[in-house]
């Protein structure tokens, strides 16, 4: 399998950071009062942040749309066209979807948006947060050939979050068998939470085993440690650190981008031969 990051990022070890959607109608947290325009306005100034440090990628989801469903309701991803529709024109970057946690319905607004990829919870069963969480991989490999999104690269999150997988298997024979058996176009591993720390010991299991299948890491990416973390992962997702005081719930803070990406450049620079 060819590494196809520098042909959809303009770079190896690309940083791809999260565009954190508020509430969207029908969640809890929905404020009816200020509406869509809202969520489309507040995702606009963060992302102009985003761009504007140098970030490689966004990966735009519906990060607030707690307590989160396996099987989304239609108005979640109708919704998240409608931002990303508006959002388009400011997008410099290639961008990716997640409708959380529900993989059909990221590939569907995949699609419907010309995003490039898609993360997700593909493969496994898993006791989690929010009830058993079960997987249909090849129901969803299926729908994805049936609507021509051939072209949407996959990340597969094996080590979720908020969740424990049933299964009695360790995470080297895992990495290896959903290569072998589901083709992921990448390999995400993850802390307990948003923005909890990624296990460097986890990290490096997995990138041992997945041959020539990219590994992200998924979670707790700082400035302080992210040469660690791309010395061992061929990517990172970053969604909390770029927020003010390093807290979920804030908006983006350009410094702290602009922060984490100059030495991720340090770090990336350093590799090229002289």
């Amino acid at each position: 399998m060819p590494n196809w990051l520098p042909e959809v990022f303009r770079t190896q070890k690309p940083v791809i950071a999260m565009l954190h959607l508020s509430a969207l109608p029908g969640d809890p947290g929905y404020d009816t009062s200020a509406g869509v325009s809202a969520i489309v306005e507040r995702a606009r100034r963060e992302l102009a942040g985003l761009q504007e440090g140098g970030v490689d990628g966004v990966l735009i989801s519906n990060e607030f749309s707690l307590p989160y469903l396996t099987k989304t309701e239609p108005i979640t991803a109708i919704t998240m066209a409608r931002i990303i529709g508006e959002l388009q024109r400011d997008l410099s970057v290639p961008y990716g979807v997640n409708v959380l946690w529900d993989g059909r319905a990221s590939i569907d607004l995949a699609t419907a948006t010309d995003a490039k990829f898609v993360r997700e919870i593909f493969t496994g069963v898993y006791a989690s947060d929010f009830g058993l969480w079960d997987t249909n991989v090849g129901e969803v490999a299926r729908h994805r050939h049936r609507i021509g999104a051939a072209g949407v690269k996959l990340l597969f999150n094996i080590v979720p979050e908020s969740a424990k997988y049933l299964a009695d298997r360790d995470l080297a024979s895992i990495a290896r068998s959903t290569v072998f058996a589901c083709k992921p176009d990448a390999l995400c591993v993850s802390g307990l939470t948003a923005g909890a720390p990624t296990d460097t010991q986890s990290l490096t299991i997995v990138k041992e085993n997945a041959g020539d299948t990219p590994v992200f890491v998924n979670t707790g990416v700082r400035a302080h440690n992210v040469a660690e973390q791309l010395a061992v992962a061929d990517g990172a997702v970053i969604g909390t650190y770029f927020k003010r005081d390093g807290r979920f719930e804030n908006e983006v803070e350009l410094p702290r981008v602009e922060e984490l990406m100059s030495a991720a450049r340090e770090f990336r620079d350093a590799r090229v031969p002289a």
